[in-house]
């Protein structure tokens, strides 16, 4: 049986919501943002090395399993912030916790990663997870994330692999693929170490890129 071709438009339509989930349907987009990204988010709080009382955040936290993750591992008096552009996945997160947010346990802030609300060395770790694709200049936005770094923390950017990324329909529409090596050398250029981890027995494979600042936490 042939296969009935997809119309470009859809896949339009699904770039952009990737890119900001909303309207009728964000809900949808951002359940299967979750159930896609929830291996990589959580080897992405792994890697952040948490002792439970750090303030730490997910920039661009779509769908919101990262704020849920990072809340279970800061839960010895942390603080979780959730950036993020669109402000229907800021209004569903404020929806999904009303007690850490009402708590102070969660700070949801509408921004991007080129300007972020902390200042300088305020962040103990962030994650941000299949982000770097809707960001126009990458040096500004990665420098605006190391800004916000404490000495000795960890930011952890996460990619899946462009080769396989660069062959999807959707990414035809509103994506920057960019080689590892390219958001590597960029991360460095920020003034932090760079540790490439790959991670095992997943196709495509996923990319952690963790990024320490020089020196040691307070």
């Amino acid at each position: 049986m042939a296969r009935i071709p997809v119309p470009d438009v859809l896949f339009r339509v699904l770039g952009r919501q990737l890119g900001g989930p909303s309207g009728p349907l964000g809900g949808l987009v951002a359940r299967m943002l979750n159930k896609g990204n929830a291996a990589p988010v959580a080897a992405a709080v792994e890697a952040l090395g948490l002792s439970g009382t750090e303030a730490v955040a997910d920039i661009g936290f779509g769908g919101g399993v990262g704020l849920d993750l990072l809340l279970a591992a800061t839960d010895r008096g942390g603080r979780v912030h959730g950036v993020e552009p669109s402000v229907d996945m800021l209004a569903r997160a404020r929806k999904a916790h009303p007690e850490a947010v009402a708590a102070g346990r969660l700070e949801l802030h509408e921004a991007t990663m080129a300007s972020l609300p902390f200042a300088d060395g305020a962040l103990d770790g962030w994650i941000t997870t299949n982000t770097v694709y809707f960001v126009d200049d990458l040096d500004v936005a990665l420098r605006e994330a190391a800004r916000v770094l404490a000495p000795g923390a960890r930011g952890v950017v996460g990619i899946a692999e462009p080769e396989w990324m660069a062959r999807q329909p959707f990414a035809r529409h509103g994506f920057t693929v960019r080689p590892v090596a390219e958001v590597v050398q960029a991360l460095e250029a920020t003034g932090l170490e760079v540790e490439h981890r790959t991670l095992g027995h997943r196709e495509p494979a996923f990319h952690l890129l963790v990024g320490t600042r020089p020196g040691v936490r307070s």
